[in-house]
């Protein structure tokens, strides 16, 4: 590839999403105003929300990493050319694992306690996306349909064992399991309000961009994604790479059902299924499968999300605007993937033979 299709192919990886965003702004501006609310006051509500201060910031960042682990669940199948949108049972799964271990190691350091549920959570999500992956490789069964599938097999097994053998006897109102030792949560960054769970998101989206594009594994998963039969033929464990790459997609979900638990829940209950998983699917449609775009992207994303309430308070919106924007955001973004080498501007002009 020339210099200049280089940059023409990066120019198109922006314009395009950007024309998408501000599509997805248009429609969601009309929607605001045939609610009765004025879509400039909206979108300034919006922003103050999600940037406005470092208070409302923080709150973003809050929501941003879970995101930025829930992405990677389906960033990294995506190099094998799986679409993979089992993320929210990844993180129930995850979150059921790591309240077991740390239930049943109360009495441990909380270092060996939060050690070992981060362990928990990874394993527990890294298996049930592996689930998905050896279906498919070794079955045929669709990927996409399977995931979607299993998110509501998570969920329904949350909903079982924190109503059954797992209950809290005193959670009355919202059934839960009991509450890990406080001594054993994750703390918070220091001089934030944010928890460790947005570091661990931002390595985890460095580290899978080593690994995809710096590693010999990685090579071999986007060659196998590129031309599965060419994989096959030159030796490839196609078998092997899928199981891998899917449970590492799933591990990182787990993390994020981990930190849910360990650092805002205290505990298994249904707030586990907060639809982060579905908000990492759009992450990772946005950022273009690209896990270094996914930190900027579940920034917005998160920051939209923080903003519910307030469209409610000031705008008379219901609470449920945001995940309106959100799946406006979705549906522009699936289309705009149709119009990729569609335009002559990002195609690099042929010179013909009288410019020689």
């Amino acid at each position: 590839m020339s210099q200049s299709q280089s940059w023409r192919r990066t120019l198109e990886s922006i314009c395009i999403p950007l024309g998408a965003m501000l599509a997805a702004l248009f429609l969601f501006g009309l929607f605001c105003a045939l609610a009765g609310a004025n879509p400039f006051r909206v979108y300034y509500s919006i922003y103050r929300a999600a940037f406005g201060s470092w208070s409302s910031f923080q709150n973003t960042l809050l929501r941003a990493s879970p995101l930025m682990l829930s992405a990677l669940c389906t960033i990294l199948p995506a190099r094998l050319g799986l679409v993979v949108i089992g993320n929210e049972g990844a993180i129930v799964l995850g979150g059921l694992g790591a309240v077991v271990v740390g239930l049943a190691l109360q009495g441990g350091t909380p270092i060996a306690v939060q050690l070992s549920m981060a362990l928990g959570g990874t394993i527990a999500g890294g298996l049930w996306i592996a689930a998905i992956g050896i279906l498919r490789h070794y079955r045929g069964v669709n990927e996409t349909i399977s995931s979607l599938l299993m998110n509501y097999i998570a969920i329904a097994l949350l909903n079982q064992l924190v109503e059954g053998p797992m209950r809290d006897p005193s959670s009355l109102n919202k059934p839960s399991s009991h509450a890990i030792a406080e001594a054993n949560m994750l703390g918070n960054l220091p001089g934030m309000r944010v928890h460790y769970g947005l570091l661990f998101g931002i390595i985890a989206c460095i580290l899978a961009y080593l690994l995809i594009q710096r590693t010999t594994f990685g090579f071999a998963a986007r060659t196998a994604g590129g031309n599965l039969r060419a994989a096959q033929i030159v030796g490839l464990p196609v078998g092997k790479l899928t199981m891998a790459i899917c449970f590492l997609g799933g591990a990182c979900a787990g993390l994020a059902g981990m930190v849910e638990v360990a650092a805002v829940h205290g505990r298994a209950n249904e707030s586990l299924n907060a639809n982060y998983g579905y908000g990492g699917v759009l992450v990772a449609f946005v950022a273009r499968q690209n896990p270094l775009a996914a930190i900027a992207v579940s920034i917005l994303l998160g920051g939209i999300l923080a903003s519910g309430g307030i469209l409610q308070r000031r705008h008379g919106l219901p609470d449920a605007t945001a995940l309106v924007f959100q799946g406006l955001v979705f549906l522009t973004i699936l289309y705009s993937e149709s119009l990729y080498d569609r335009f002559d501007f990002f195609k690099e002009r042929a010179i013909s033979s009288s410019e020689v």
